[in-house]
């Protein structure tokens, strides 16, 4: 099993304690961590691996907009490829419809190049309404929204490929010989024979079982979807099916999935790191919203001692989840619980 470890950027209320001009010295020193921790560089505990750091893909606050700061991805990609030299770089997810793919595969490729080759390029078709509205993209139909996720990536994994869009007349999206130069700087397998072309690794995010997964087992080398066990599995076989139908490998895609993970050596830490929990939520976002977000950080499956936790994510594994993507309540400000799980989780779950 590989970790990845999300950054706060804000987004969920992760910065709010922090001045803004100590946001990005927060967010490198986070980076540089895990980046050092890939290395098995000797940093406290041993040498863990974290293979991979993420963000997310919106401008507003969430579970309620306000005026705390999120900052935005690929920005955010641009500057730790530049700041880091080890860890791949992604975003859980980019929304299809905030940028035109041809411009989106030119960004991930110029990002790819700096980074050296470690670009991964989450994509999902968006659900944060209030987001959409408020940009001015409106928020069309679920259905129009997936179709954009659909052809927009047909359009960067010809860029990617070939170096150009050729040309493309979809419904939603129009380019005729976008150009993509550099082309990425990773080669990735295509067809029976194996032949590898310049590409950056896609991760569809979303577990939507008619249009989503068909869209992930046909261009997809990553899944990513949420769901208690058995919504993973049942997800799963769905995928599996429709990898039969598009004759795809279905094997060949590494599934993945996000968590929030609560961790204490025993049941009181774990009870103090929801009180810390409790009060963030209450103070910055009060009300029914913030009791949910409460609610849900409770109910999530990685939550307990370093030995449930190992427990749980060997069922995932079972399962077919081979790719773990964790946040951390208050990584911002206290990396107990990071070290924790890397010194008694992630060794007992690695390959």
């Amino acid at each position: 099993m590989r970790f990845g470890l999300f950054i706060p950027q804000g987004w969920r209320h992760s910065l709010t304690d922090v001045p803004p001009e100590q946001h990005w010295e927060t967010m490198l020193s986070l980076l540089h961590y895990a980046d050092n921790a890939a290395a098995g560089e000797p940093i406290p505990g041993g040498p863990w691996a974290w293979d991979s750091v993420w963000v997310y893909d919106h401008f507003h606050t969430t579970p309620v907009p306000s005026t705390e700061a999120t900052h935005e991805a690929w920005t955010l990609m641009a500057a730790f490829a530049a700041a880091s030299q080890r860890v791949k770089l992604g975003q859980m997810c980019t929304c299809m419809s905030y940028r035109n793919p041809a411009y989106l595969a030119k960004v991930a490729a110029t990002v790819d190049a700096i980074s050296g080759g470690r670009a991964q390029m989450g994509i999902g078709a968006g659900w944060y309404e209030h987001e959409w509205r408020a940009y001015g993209y409106g928020f069309p139909r679920a259905g129009e929204r997936i179709r954009a996720l659909d052809e927009g990536v047909q359009i960067m994994t010809q860029m990617w490929r070939t170096g150009s869009s050729g040309r493309f007349d979809g419904e939603t999206y129009q380019v005729d010989g976008a150009l993509c130069y550099p082309q990425p700087l990773q080669q990735l397998p295509v067809g029976d024979g194996g032949a590898e072309v310049p590409s950056i690794p896609l991760w569809i995010a979303g577990g939507g079982e008619k249009k989503t997964l068909r869209i992930a087992a046909r261009f997809a080398q990553y899944t990513n979807f949420a769901g208690d066990p058995e919504t993973f599995s049942h997800k799963s076989r769905v995928l599996e099916q429709h990898c039969a139908d598009v004759g795809t490998d279905f094997g060949a895609i590494t599934r993945s999935a996000d968590y929030n993970v609560v961790i204490g050596e025993n049941q009181a830490e774990v009870d103090d790191r929801f009180a810390w929990i409790e009060s963030h939520f209450r103070k910055h976002t009060p009300g029914e919203r913030g009791e949910q977000e409460i609610a849900n950080w409770r109910t999530g499956p990685l939550v307990g001692t370093p030995e449930q936790i190992v427990e749980a994510l060997t069922d995932f594994r079972s399962r077919g989840m081979t790719y773990a993507i964790t946040y951390f309540p208050n990584a911002a400000g206290d990396r107990d619980q990071i070290e924790l799980f890397q010194r008694q989780v992630i060794p007992a779950l690695q390959d």
